[in-house]
């Protein structure tokens, strides 16, 4: 029989018991770009868009996320209303035009992703300008039009001189106005700095690099130039928005090997470094950066990129800054390999394996929408079974918050359907409040919650909580357990446990009783 259970956990191993942190990052990408995820194209009434907005949080709520990242900046575009930018195409099917009924989606989004206790991380396109040369849709009023002198064409698409003075600081007051103005939990910049090679093509910048290049090495000086706007970004963040987080979701490598002796063990075609000029590692060290979230969407034993030795290779470069890994669900069915419905569990079990990894990230959230290989199954059961606190960021914030004050509880209900309602308040005036903890013990002896995963977590729409819990949630064995919460700030700190109550009851099959 011992032998027979070994075989089946080698064959499923996704249907045994995980162990799960305490703290781990758990989020999809949300990309507006030619609709991929939202909205779905030709969807241009708003209610209809709130509605599959909603949709598609509520999924990313069961199968376990705590936070999103919303692409709002497409193509030098906004999903809100800009000072400096036309609305985007893929909002509403032509640039410039507003939604009708007019709302402003980006306000919406935040709203409705904080009610639900998920992060709301802002992405933005750095430099993209025209998704496809002469078949976007451009408004008079799209900067194109306005600065045609700081764009270049390439690869069909119009991008910004990242070598541009001018164009830089446009994008700096874009990013300031966003993190000024929305409750944004962070500022999120993808892989596409100086685009992607294109064999036999290159990047039309010398006009640039004659007058700002100052006999530089070509690509040193592509590389000052991305090195410049990220910390012209990070500070102008830290002023608007001082708990606002910025993070980067670079392309996998960052460098080959046999270019670098500090580079990965992969045969990449590209890399960051020496392709798209981001030198993510120096951003890290420097602390211009507070996260990083390398695309990671080989699999293991990948030829040239294999997912294995990046994530290790990753877990070692993050210089004290949050790491989580960007995993290609999309990519489920597209060969024997991702068919394998053990591949995204495998590729879990290993980030979690690193204590410097704190997480993972999903591309793209419709792939969701069709539980490919069981993967939502497999992350509502077991790999995201209970709620993680969002790691927080000692840099930006360590102070925790003054623990919630428990008015009532009391137990309601039958002994069937039992239930504990718990009143209680947030009274610190410091610090704002994200979400109450709730947790719960067999005993005192057990009530450490420095590595405990709380029980509950409860978006905070104010600072006072009326909360009923089925106590069927709760431990079952023995005739006593403790029920204790703890305030989560918007920083992710926490704060010390408050009362723990006691229940009791006389017997297994008796209701609980709280003891006075």
């Amino acid at each position: 029989m011992k032998i027979l259970l070994i075989l089946w956990a080698a064959v499923y191993p996704f249907v045994f018991c995980v162990a799960q942190p305490k703290y781990e990052f758990r989020a999809a990408w949300i990309a507006t770009v030619d609709n991929i995820d939202w909205p779905s194209k030709g969807n241009y009434n708003s209610e209809s868009q709130k509605a599959e907005y909603r949709k598609l949080l509520d999924m990313h709520v069961q199968n376990g996320m705590n936070a999103v990242i919303v692409q709002i900046r497409p193509a030098t575009d906004a999903f809100y209303p800009s000072p400096y930018e036309p609305w985007s195409e893929w909002l509403t099917g032509k640039q410039g035009r507003p939604p009708s009924p007019y709302y402003d989606p980006l306000q919406f989004m935040i709203e409705e992703a904080h009610k639900r206790g998920l992060e709301f991380h802002a992405w933005c396109n750095p430099y993209r300008a025209e998704l496809q040369i002469g078949k976007s849709s451009i408004s008079p009023t799209h900067i194109t039009k306005i600065h045609p002198e700081w764009f270049v064409a390439y690869g069909g698409k119009r991008y910004f001189d990242p070598g541009n003075k001018q164009a830089q600081e446009f994008v700096v007051h874009v990013i300031r106005d966003i993190v000024s103005r929305y409750d944004v939990d962070a500022l999120h910049f993808d892989d596409y700095f100086y685009p992607y090679r294109i064999a036999g093509q290159e990047f039309p910048d010398d006009k640039t690099y004659a007058a700002y290049g100052g006999g530089m090495d070509r690509g040193d000086w592509r590389r000052s130039n991305v090195d410049s706007i990220i910390v012209k970004l990070h500070r102008g963040i830290r002023q608007e928005n001082p708990h606002c987080k910025f993070g980067i979701s670079p392309f996998g490598v960052w460098r080959n090997k046999d270019k670098d002796s500090l580079g990965s063990d992969t045969k990449a075609g590209q890399t960051n470094y020496d392709d798209l000029y981001a030198d993510i590692l120096l951003w890290l060290k420097e602390g211009y950066i507070d996260y990083v979230v390398p695309q990671l969407y080989w699999e293991h034993g990948h030829r040239a990129a294999p997912y294995e030795v990046l994530v290790e290779w990753w877990s070692r470069h993050s210089y004290g800054k949050h790491c989580y890994i960007g995993l290609g669900i999309y990519k489920a069915g597209t060969n024997a390999r991702w068919r394998d419905r053990n591949i995204i569990p495998m590729q879990i079990r290993d980030a979690r394996s690193y204590s410097t990894i704190q997480g993972q990230v999903y591309f793209s959230s419709k792939s969701f929408l069709k539980n490919p290989n069981g993967w939502n199954d497999s992350l509502q059961q077991h790999y995201y079974q209970h709620p993680a606190l969002i790691p927080p960021m000692p840099w930006i914030d360590s102070i925790p918050p003054v623990p919630p004050v428990i008015n009532a509880i009391a137990t309601e209900g039958n002994v069937q359907h039992q239930q504990v309602r718990i009143n209680a308040a947030y009274i610190d005036k410091e610090k704002r409040l994200r979400q109450f903890a709730l947790y719960a013990f067999s005993s005192l002896e057990d009530t450490d919650i420095s590595n405990r995963a709380p029980l509950k977590l409860i978006p905070a729409v104010s600072d006072s909580l009326d909360y009923v819990l089925a106590l069927s949630l709760l431990p079952q064995s023995g005739k006593e357990m403790y029920i204790g919460l703890t305030a989560v700030d918007i920083n992710n700190v926490e704060s010390e446990i408050s009362i723990l109550q006691k229940l009791e009851r006389a017997n297994e099959k008796s209701g609980w009783e709280i003891v006075r």
